[in-house]
């Protein structure tokens, strides 16, 4: 069952309220806008992409979907980018891979073109170089993952946490948001250290579990991980182990089963964007516990709007936070409250 959480639009600037008001920009000109991705064959970016491709087409501008395939990169995403510059675009919105590299490589040729950030922000060192952020407030989003897990392991235990590269900014605000959850830490400045038995929460020494992106890898750090020794729980920050579900189904199911047949078997908590039938059906058949989804069509659409009124001269807040929503099995009627 899925509970949604009220969603909101978090506009961090005064004098704004015209941001919120469904009506449509007055421009003469057409414009094209792109959004920049880690990778263009994954879900969550098709839908960013759709999404921003349609609220330009009712303006009558363009958004056009950017970047390279396969599992990501920052010096494939830095080129990308360089490339992406060398074109007459009206605005460039960034999920951002490495920020550092990009903050001393491509960014350094932005020049006039408007820039923003999605999905994954800037460093704080580095975002003076965008104008305004669209997305989840990760830090948040991670929290949201911990409660999760807190829900199906009130006690505690060893938790693993699957994420991409250690370099992905919004990858590892969420790890923070998780253990500062589990820590019971409220300052956002505490809580970036490994569990060490904090609140019953520890992390064996073979996690986190890096390098997930591809999503057959994903399955299979997973599966080794089952079968090197039991866990009380798993975190996937990212959607990679269930990107196929089916795959998912027959590699992992066999061993859960195995697995709930002795009383250990894992929950098992995975940030998604929003899941299909498949992806729900492993939900219903307890091959995992919840899912914490983000709106990829929302997200594309705002970032549209933002780069719009950048491209007019309007004023915009400086981020724009789009919320989550919980996915439970069909038995389960209640989801967790917010942090």
């Amino acid at each position: 069952m899925k509970r949604r959480l009220s969603f909101r639009l978090l506009c961090h600037a005064a004098g704004l309220l015209s941001w919120l008001l469904p009506t449509p920009f007055t421009s003469a000109e057409s414009f094209q806008f792109a959004l920049l991705a880690k990778r263009i064959d994954h879900r969550f970016f098709i839908q960013a992409g759709e999404g921003c491709a349609e609220a330009a087409q009712a303006q009558g501008d363009t958004c056009l979907l950017l970047g390279t395939q396969g599992p990501e990169h920052f010096r494939q995403q830095n080129q990308a980018l360089e490339q992406a510059l060398t074109r007459d675009l009206d605005g460039i919105a960034l999920s951002v891979t490495h920020s550092k590299w990009l903050a001393t490589h491509a960014l350094q040729r932005v020049g006039k073109t408007p820039l923003i950030t999605f999905e994954s922000d800037l460093e704080p060192a580095e975002q003076h170089l965008r104008q305004g952020y669209v997305g989840l407030d990760n830090l948040a989003f991670g929290r949201q993952l911990a409660m999760l897990i807190q829900r199906f392991r009130p006690e505690g235990g060893r938790l693993c946490i699957l994420t991409g590269s250690p370099r992905d900014p919004n990858h590892q605000e969420r790890i923070r948001g998780i253990r500062q959850q589990l820590r019971g830490i409220q300052s956002t400045n505490e809580g970036v250290g490994r569990l060490n038995g904090q609140n019953g929460w520890s992390e064996p020494n073979r996690c986190p579990l890096y390098r997930a992106e591809n999503p057959e890898k994903a399955v299979l750090q997973l599966a080794a991980l089952l079968h090197a020794g039991p866990v009380d729980a798993i975190i996937s920050t990212g959607s990679w182990p269930i990107y196929e579900a089916q795959a998912y189904r027959q590699h992992l199911g066999p061993l859960l089963a195995k697995l709930a047949t002795k009383g250990v078997s894992p929950a098992i908590v995975i940030a998604t964007n929003e899941p299909d039938a498949a992806h729900r059906a492993l939900l219903d058949d307890g091959l995992v516990q919840a899912y914490l989804s983000l709106e990829g069509r929302e997200i594309g659409r705002q970032s549209y709007r933002m780069m719009k009124r950048l491209a007019l001269g309007l004023p915009i807040p400086e981020k724009i936070i789009v919320d989550s929503h919980i996915h439970l099995p069909k038995t389960r009627s209640e989801a967790p409250a917010e942090p």
